[in-house]
């Protein structure tokens, strides 16, 4: 039923019992609506299907509110907040191949690292007179697991005896998996304010519907005079988590205010309409790198590799580098909360009792690790030291 107060379901209880009344009321209260009985058998099947129809309806509404819909539906929202869903990406980086001199390596040529993620060169390159070149890679599966570590791509997958070594300077990066429905949902919220322009939030709006764009934080300093962190008087600093430097930038000259001086230590020359070029300057997130050391008491059903698997728990939920592969983790900002440290740790069976600490700069706490708006955390698998007894 749909009235003034919303949607109400019926349940299949509450058919059969309709159904059961109107029995009465047609045939009599002598009627036999037993479950074994027929009239009782098929008023419970119409009930069931009736119950589905009613379920299927319900479905429908909740589709057209963002709190309740999910998948598609979620999407086919979006719009109206002028976001849409980030799919799964692929990481890119580059290689270093060496080899003979003056020979050609064909796009598609292909390398992994040890723990079998695999990439593949995108362009055709030819080795210079120093017996190296360097090529744009692209990971073959989408997903975190692309994002390796600078040195981890040293495997040959397709030998060429024009190539005798071949390694990543820099991380690969990029890689993502698709974008959950509470991730989208919170990032629609944040969205919304998009539409507008010359305020902080229009801008931090604008900035979260970039693509790639996972949180954005902008910290403005609204004084006469410099502010204890250096930003000029009457200016703005924005602070970009993921995406491009160009567009960026040219988000930030379309929403700011003019007059307003952007500041960072990112400088990107932005055209307006009648080509005159601005300086446009922004920040990327600061990494907070963590420690973490844990103290586990476990039982007789703790894997052999029960430690390690706690070092890549802990690494998902924080996000940073766990065995050459780069994870997300927290958005910018979101604070690293202590309980979940614990229940990271408790994902992994055998785990009878834990105690934990965690900081950074050697500074271990039992406690919530606090983060700024234009920081995010980061811990590396390495980092993470784990001791397990009986």
């Amino acid at each position: 039923m749909l009235d003034r107060t919303g949607f109400k379901r019926r349940r299949f209880q509450d058919l059969f019992e309709e159904m059961e009344d109107k029995a009465r009321e047609t045939f009599g209260d002598q009627i036999n609506t037993s479950e074994r009985s027929p009239l009782g058998i098929i008023l419970r099947l119409f009930a069931w299907f009736l119950a589905k129809l009613w379920g299927t309806a319900e479905d429908v509404y909740n589709s057209g509110y963002k709190n309740s819909a999910a998948g598609n539906n979620l999407d086919r929202l979006g719009p109206y907040s002028g976001v849409t869903r980030i799919l799964e990406q692929w990481a890119t980086g580059e290689v270093v191949l060496t080899g003979t001199a003056g020979k050609t390596i064909e796009t598609g040529f292909q390398a992994a690292t040890e723990t079998g993620v695999y990439f593949e060169t995108l362009e055709d390159v030819v080795i210079g007179p120093a017996g190296t070149v360097t090529a744009a890679i692209e990971a073959l599966d989408s997903g975190s697991q692309g994002n390796v570590a600078a040195g981890a791509i040293t495997i040959i997958v397709n030998p060429n005896p024009d190539i005798t070594a071949v390694s990543n300077p820099e991380r690969t990066q990029g890689g993502r998996e698709k974008e959950t429905d509470a991730e989208f949902r919170d990032r629609m919220d944040q969205a919304v304010a998009g539409g507008g322009a010359a305020s902080l939030d229009a801008l931090r709006g604008a900035l979260l519907r970039l693509d790639n764009v996972r949180a954005a934080a902008v910290i403005e300093n609204n004084t006469m005079q410099a502010d204890p962190v250096g930003r000029p008087a009457k200016s703005y600093q924005a602070y970009v988590l993921g995406g491009d430097d160009q567009a960026i930038a040219e988000m930030i000259f379309q929403k700011g205010a003019a007059g307003i001086e952007s500041h960072g230590d990112i400088t990107v020359q932005v055209p307006d309409l009648g080509g005159y070029v601005h300086d446009v300057k922004f920040s990327r997130a600061e990494e907070v790198q963590l420690q973490i050391s844990v103290d586990v008491t476990k039982n007789d059903s703790y894997p052999a590799d029960g430690d390690e698997q706690i070092r890549s728990a802990l690494v998902r939920y924080v996000g940073g580098e766990d065995g050459g592969s780069y994870y997300n983790g927290l958005n910018m900002g979101a604070s690293v909360i202590y309980t979940r440290l614990i229940s990271a740790v408790y994902s992994v069976p055998g785990v009878e009792d834990v105690s934990v600490l965690v900081g950074s700069g050697n500074n271990l706490q039992p406690a919530n690790v606090q983060i700024q708006p234009f920081q995010v955390a980061q811990v590396r698998a390495t980092d993470i030291e784990v001791i397990s007894h009986v």
